[in-house]
């Protein structure tokens, strides 16, 4: 069975067929579901998708691109909401220099800001990092504790960095770009960091691996991921996806056993 362990269902590309879809993934074999939230309104429909369905949850958080939505009310409202019986984690937070939609002390100071409240909340982090390695790097370094672990989501930089973040006891998210004929860095990455340490994920409804890249992303193409992470390592798809299933279980859900099992 199938952890995905960030997607976006929430969003507009999905409003055709999202019931059929989700409905789909439970009965070809995704066990569980992290819907994760960008802004203050997919906070709100995150929260609802996980209402809705039971194998779905909710990481509820402001993605860097958005933080000039966060004031002092706004960031009391969303404490309130991380307390939600199904949320399972602070995300996405981090700093995106590539689309550089907020100035970078404001993504910082958000971001330090969100990553208290998960310690204070005792939530796993997913973040977000993106044209930022050394900014973001540094920001983890500053917050890191024992009460603060998380997943580098949809990562994208090089076995040295993937080395620091393991070190501080961080998971990695592999998703479709492993799958990539380009993707020579991320295949090295692979290659290094333990399976104990990698998520699957896909962030749909982007990055769709091969042989569906371009297309609309969904969960279902999680066994492609799981295909390309098992050569690079050298062991069977189904391995890889009982292990990776047992990680997420273990990050998510380690303070919340109420909610499974």
């Amino acid at each position: 069975m199938i952890f995905e362990s960030h997607a976006h269902y929430d969003d507009t590309a999905f409003d055709t067929d999202r019931q059929e879809l989700l409905n789909q993934c439970q009965a070809q074999g995704i066990e569980t579901i992290v819907n994760v939230s960008a802004s203050l309104n997919s906070v709100k429909s995150t929260l609802a998708l996980a209402e809705e369905y039971p194998f779905l949850y909710a990481a509820v958080g402001i993605h860097p691109d958005e933080v000039g939505e966060l004031d002092e009310a706004a960031f009391t409202w969303l404490r309130e909401q991380c307390r939600h019986p199904k949320a399972v984690a602070v995300g996405e937070i981090g700093l995106d220099y590539y689309w550089d939609k907020e100035k970078h002390e404001l993504q910082k100071y958000w971001f330090q800001r969100q990553m208290e409240l998960a310690k204070e909340l005792k939530l796993p982090i997913i973040v977000h990092s993106r044209d930022a390695a050394a900014d973001t790097l540094e920001a983890v370094r500053t917050a890191h504790s024992p009460k603060l672990r998380g997943v580098i989501h949809c990562f994208s930089y090089g076995p040295e960095l993937a080395r620091e973040y393991l070190d501080m006891g961080y998971y990695i998210g592999i998703g479709g770009v492993v799958t990539f004929k380009n993707a020579k860095k991320l295949k090295e990455v692979v290659k290094i960091v333990p399976m104990e340490r990698i998520l699957l994920e896909t962030d749909c409804p982007y990055l769709a691996p091969e042989p569906n890249r371009g297309k609309r992303n969904s969960s279902l193409n999680l066994p492609y991921v799981a295909e390309a992470i098992g050569q690079l390592k050298g062991i069977d798809t189904e391995e890889v996806i009982r292990i990776t299933n047992e990680n997420a279980k273990a990050l998510y859900f380690g303070n919340k056993e109420k909610l499974y099992g």
